[in-house]
This record gives C-alpha cells, structure tokens and sequence, in this order.
C-alpha cells in the first residue's frame, strides 16, 4: 500500500509467520513454474500451519465479501481499508477489527445494542425528569390552594352564605394576589429548570423543601375543611385571610429553598484535587459544602470545560515493545545444566536495558516534539497563504466570480489540507476530524472573516472535553464510586472516583484550614536606622 497508514495487531512472531505463509502460498498459487521451489515451499507451509491456523485478511472497499472460503477454526484477523475522499491527503488509514471466526465489527455489534441502548435511555429520560414532575405537581398544588380556599365560599355549596366582602377585605386579596405572583417567579427559577445532572440517590435539601410543601399544604386543607367548610363560617374577611396565611408561609419556606439550595454552597469550604487516568491531566478548584453526588456533578461540569481532550493514541507514541527474545548463550565448557547461571545472565541483560530505556525514552520525546513545531509552522504557513488567496480575490479590481463561504472553503482548502493532514497525523487527532468537518469550520471562518491563526487553533491543541464533536453526546453516563454513602456531605480527606469507558477521574478532597491571624505593631520609636560608615566602604 503505497502512502498508506495501518495499525498492526499487537501479535507474537507465530502471526507474522502465519501471514508470511498466506504470502507464500498465494505466490505458488500464481506461479506453478517454479518446479524447483515448490517441494521446499509447501512443507514451510504445512510446518506453519501447525503451529498456527491464524492469518491476516486485508479487506478493500471494492471487495468487502464475507462468504470467503477458509479452514474451519482458522482465527482471522481482519485489516479493513476504510476509503477516503482524494482531497483529504493521500494517504488511506487502516483500522484493525475483531479477531473472530465471524468477522463481526464493532459497528455490526452496536447494531444488536440498539434495542437495549434505546431502553436504556427512556429509563435516563425518565429518571432525568421525574424529581422536576414531582415539585411541579406538589408547587402547582401549593400555589392553587389559597386561590381555591377563596373562590370555594362564593359557590354557595349547600347553600353556604358569606358576608360581603369590604375594604380591608379587599386589601388582602390585592396583597394576596401580588404575593402569588411573587411566589410563582421565584418557583420556576428555583424548580422548573432543565436538571443538569441525574443523581443516583435522592437530593435531600430538596426533598425536604417538597416535604415542608405538601405537610404546609395538607394542613391548611384540613383545618379548612374541617374549621371553615364544614361549619360553613359566614365571614368572608377570616377566610381571605386565612388564605394570606398560607401564602405567607409558602413564601418563607420558598426562602428557606433558596438558602439551603442555592445560597449556601456559594461560599468555598473545600479544595479538591481532579486527577485523570491515564494521562495524568490534574486541576486543582475550591468548592463550598456540597454531598458526595452533588460534587461529583460539579466536578463533571467542571472537567467538561477545563481539561483538555483525552487522546488514547497519543500514549502509543512512546511505547515500544519490548524485546527481550533476542539472547542466545553458549556452553563454552560443555554443561547444558546450568540453568542457574542463564536465569542471572537473562537478569543482567534486562536490568542493562532498563536502566538504557530512560536515555531512549529522552531522546524519543525530543525527536516527537521537534517533529510536531515542523509540522506546526508548515500548517500555520500554509494557512496564511491560504487566506491570503482568498484576500487577494477579494482585493482584485477586475470582476472576480462571485463565491460563497463553502465555495471560497473547497477552493482554497486543497493548498492547506496536506500540512493539516500531516500534522493532525502526528498529533493523532486524525480520527476526530473528517474532511466535511474540516471545510464546514473553513466555511464558518471565511464568512465571518476570521483570520488564519483563528482557524488553526482548534488543530494545533487538544481542545477542551466539550468542544469536541466527535466525541460528543446529549447525555453522558458516568459511574460514581465511593466508600460513602453519597448522600453525606463532603468531609476532610473524602475520596471518590469517576469513571467513563477507559477514563477515570480521581477526586480528593481537603478542607480549607482555619487561618489564625495575629497583629503585630511596629513601634514609631524603633523603626528607625543609623547609617554605619566603615573606612573599607566606597561611600
């Protein structure tokens, strides 16, 4: 494959002989001429075929047949060429698959997952929305209830006559009715907003508000029926204002809300230290007193903003195996049985090698970053001469065609797609972009005039955990570990993990100490100085 990428399947030496023996045999196949070789060829062949039934499978676009004749048990290790658009670089990218007898692909099993991913998330939607219906419905109950207790006396049921309604009586329904409407502002901004997190337990502050809520509620109703409804009081000035009671009431524990919910966890009590595995990326924030859940929630807030994109390619670039297979000894004296002293020989070469892998490691981490300032300056070059084209059409007295941003972008993007191909290469970030995804931000950064250091920037680093839209999705699952229980608030040492797939964030937690501050005066009579002159000195 000519200009072609591939990524190798971590095998031993008995896959390459495998391969080598596929080679050998698709060889002889085409060229029967060769009398001599052919004896020699198919015993190397057969000898392989012991030792090993795997072989690899290179599969390109034009032919992508599944019903391939093979041995039954041959394992197949499958190297699927993906096609690429002529414009994006002149390289092809291979991906390895599953090793199966079935030659099943990770997308033809997210196909069987479809079904148990969809349950899954109407069970998220649901639990995403349910603790938002329930204040809904108790606020909404809450909030009815003084308006019913007056409009229940002026329906005359089994003939229940009030006394008319007079000016002070009138004065408390325009104060009940600016009180309501007070109530009803604060309650949505405090309740009906989008849940930014799904809790594994329940928030207690907020329960505890819905509880005070629905117990207020049920009380007033059942002194109301009981005091009111059923000795049928004529005096419609006492039920009016038995009505502003509530609502008075309604409105401090909606204060108390605002307190326990929103107010009290302003003011930082905590430091808390965000690890991520497995590339070691940390930040370090101050947060006030929060639960376990409730912190972990911040903290994904956080992460999602602060912490730069995790690449796992990028911690294969220093790997190397390790090759320790190469060692051959020789029996000067002629005994074969000291196994003893080839064990020590074997250590003593590994250790000679460890302590050289340091060295290795040095000098491969300055070549990498030698390379990637290369391939940053070719990619900024060429940017600014891409940019500048499209000034210089601009600029051009004659009449130049007419261009939209996406015909400016595709016109352009070809004298800079090889640079920013060969530096996405070497960063790794090749995966998270796509051609379309390349000439759509091109299009967006031309229509509003952006300069080419702008458009560069979102390749030269990682980016931020949100900004990247490959990875992206509506909901983010997470799975919350801690030898707490979450509910409790966070203390002096709490520790508590995140995790995602192969990315962990390990949290912990010190409390801000208590700063004792003494004051120390300076007496006038002492600050003061003698200059000592010295005959040494050159003053």
């Amino acid at each position: 494959m000519d200009g072609a990428e591939s990524v190798r399947s971590g095998r031993s030496d008995r896959s390459e002989r495998s391969r080598h023996s596929h080679s050998s045999r698709h060889h002889h196949r085409h060229h029967v001429g060769r009398h001599s070789s052919r004896g020699s060829e198919r015993s190397g062949m057969n000898r392989d075929r012991d030792r090993d039934d795997r072989s690899v499978t290179i599969k390109m676009p034009g032919n992508m047949s599944e019903g391939e004749d093979r041995p039954p048990g041959e394992e197949r290790i499958e190297v699927q060429i993906l096609p690429q658009d002529d414009n994006w670089g002149d390289n092809t990218t291979a991906y390895t698959g599953n090793t199966s007898e079935t030659g099943f692909s990770m997308e033809d099993i997210r196909k069987f997952n479809t079904k148990e991913s969809f349950e899954s998330s109407i069970g998220i939607g649901c639990a995403r929305y349910v603790g938002t219906a329930l204040a809904g419905v108790l606020s909404i109950a809450g909030f009815l209830s003084p308006i019913a207790m007056i409009i229940i006396p002026k329906l005359q049921i089994n003939g229940w006559q009030t006394l008319p309604c007079e000016p002070e009586c009138e004065g408390l329904l325009i104060s009940c009715a600016f009180k309501l409407l007070i109530l009803m502002l604060g309650t949505v901004a405090l309740f009906f907003r989008q849940p930014k997190a799904t809790m594994p337990r329940v928030f207690v502050f907020r329960a505890v508000v819905l509880f005070l809520v629905f117990v207020l509620t049920f009380a007033f109703w059942l002194f109301y029926g009981v005091r009111i409804f059923k000795e049928q009081m004529p005096d419609y000035y006492k039920i009016v204002q038995f009505s502003v009671s509530l609502v008075d009431a309604l409105l401090f524990i909606h204060y108390i809300a605002v307190i326990l919910l929103e107010i009290r966890q302003l003011q930082p009590q905590f430091v808390i230290k965000v690890t991520r595995s497995p590339d070691g990326e940390n930040r370090t924030y101050n947060i006030g007193c929060l639960s376990i859940q409730r912190a972990a929630a911040w903290v994904l807030e956080q992460y999602y903003r602060d912490f730069p994109v995790y690449n796992p390619y990028l911690e294969l670039v220093a790997k190397r195996p390790s090759k320790m297979s190469g060692l051959k000894f020789y029996e000067v004296d002629g005994n074969s049985s000291n196994t003893q002293g080839k064990s020590r020989a074997i250590f003593a070469a590994a250790a000679r090698r460890r302590d050289a892998s340091h060295n290795d490691r040095f000098y491969e981490d300055v070549e990498y970053d030698r390379r990637v300032r290369k391939r940053r300056a070719r990619l900024i070059v060429a940017a600014e001469e891409a940019f500048t084209h499209i000034k210089r059409m601009q600029d051009d007295q004659g009449a130049p065609v007419p261009m939209d941003p996406k015909e400016a972008a595709h016109a352009v993007f070809p004298s800079m797609a090889r640079a920013l191909q060969k530096y996405l290469r070497i960063t790794r970030q090749q995966p998270r972009y796509t051609m379309d995804a390349v000439l759509d931000h091109l299009a967006v950064c031309v229509g509003h005039d952006i300069s080419p250091r702008a458009f560069i920037e979102r390749y030269l680093t990682q980016g931020s955990v949100i900004m990247d839209d490959h990875n992206y999705r509506p909901i983010q699952k997470w799975v919350l570990v801690c030898d707490q229980l979450l509910t409790r608030e966070m203390e002096h040492n709490t520790v508590f993990q995140l995790r995602q797939n192969d990315v962990s964030l390990l949290v912990i937690v010190k409390r801000i100490p208590h700063f004792n501050l003494t004051e120390e005066v300076i007496d006038p009579k002492n600050n003061k100085f003698v200059l000592r002159l010295n005959s040494e000195t050159s003053v």
